[in-house]
């Protein structure tokens, strides 16, 4: 009896040796980074930055994936429905992680059930831009010409439920306009569009924005953040210009499916914190006013439960739904 036990226990754990050998050796292969919107806008930016980087901190190849449509949850929901083996991560955005399930019923992911928190990636500031053809040069001026054409006046985001169009809606409230929302896949078309004048204003992540800000072809009247920023010193901040409910800054991550391995999350968030405090990532960021942060699993889930519980309230309050 006691042979047979001995071999039965042996048997086991030779059964489960390639698994924890897999566990133990990755990664062996190329890992998958998969952006839930359109290559342009800050999350792309952002995660190709991290990807070159972490291909060399990891050893193997970090491939970015863009995935876009319905505002970010295609891209997530397929990273939650992964295999959990480390080799398909995700970008977390406010847009994915706070707003969607604030204001879509019947989102298929459910963000803390399903993804697995691996860490905080930067912080960065939002920013308004108008189309220089509109003529308009301050804050003031737009919310005039916004109420004295009531309706007429559009803005876009990268799409409906995003971050940028709860922006966009505070905005409203907070400046009492009626400016129209055009939803896009992604802030890159959003841009063109403004940039084009065939939309007159855009909310957005500054990364994606400061280009076109910096060469003209933009004009930012505020920025999301809690005081002026060096790149942008003549632009105030939404608080400054009477509309503080508007003044949020956003944030980034990475996730990876429920169920992954906790030392594959941690020594993502590991390799990932190493990586933003090298001096060229540190010099990336800064050029957006971005600030890196590569926080521990538990520490990045607690901001997901504060930022979804902040966006429900906000889209409670305001009776935000979309299907």
């Amino acid at each position: 009896m006691i042979n047979i036990l001995l071999g039965l226990a042996l048997a086991a754990s030779v059964v489960s040796l390639p698994a924890r050998a897999e566990t133990g050796s990755w990664p062996t292969r190329p890992i998958k980074l998969v952006v839930p919107f359109g290559p342009g806008g800050t999350t792309d930016l952002i995660a190709r930055a991290m990807a070159d980087r972490l291909t060399r901190e990891l050893g193997q190849p970090v491939i970015v994936d863009n995935k876009a449509g319905a505002s970010g949850a295609i891209g997530s929901d397929f990273v939650a429905k992964a295999a959990p083996d480390g080799y398909t991560i995700g970008m977390a955005t406010v847009t994915t992680h706070a707003v969607n399930p604030a204001v879509f019923p019947k989102l298929a992911y459910d963000v803390l059930r399903d993804l697995a928190p691996v860490t905080q990636l930067v912080s960065v500031p939002n920013v308004m831009t108008v189309s220089p053809r509109l003529g308009v040069t301050t804050m003031a001026e737009f919310v005039a010409g916004a109420k004295a054409q009531s309706g007429r006046f559009t803005y876009g985001s990268p799409g409906p439920g995003s971050e940028a169009n709860l922006m966009g809606e505070l905005f409203n409230q907070s400046a009492g306009t009626r400016v129209l929302h055009v939803p896009y896949r992604g802030s890159g078309p959003a841009l063109q569009d403004a940039m084009a004048g065939q939309i007159d204003a855009v909310f957005d992540n500054l990364p994606s924005s400061l280009p076109f800000i910096q060469t003209d072809r933009l004009r930012a009247l505020a920025v999301a953040a809690p005081r002026r920023i060096p790149q942008l010193p003549a632009v105030p901040t939404f608080e400054e210009v009477g509309l503080k409910p508007v003044n949020d800054s956003s944030w980034f991550g990475l996730v990876a499916p429920a169920k992954t391995p906790a030392d594959i999350v941690g020594r993502l968030q590991a390799a990932s914190a190493r990586v933003l405090a090298t001096p060229d990532m540190v010099a990336t960021m800064d050029k957006f006013a971005g600030v890196g942060v590569g926080s521990k699993p538990e520490v990045f889930k607690a901001l997901l439960e504060r930022e979804l519980k902040k966006f429900k309230t906000l889209a409670d309050a305001g009776d935000i739904r979309l299907e």
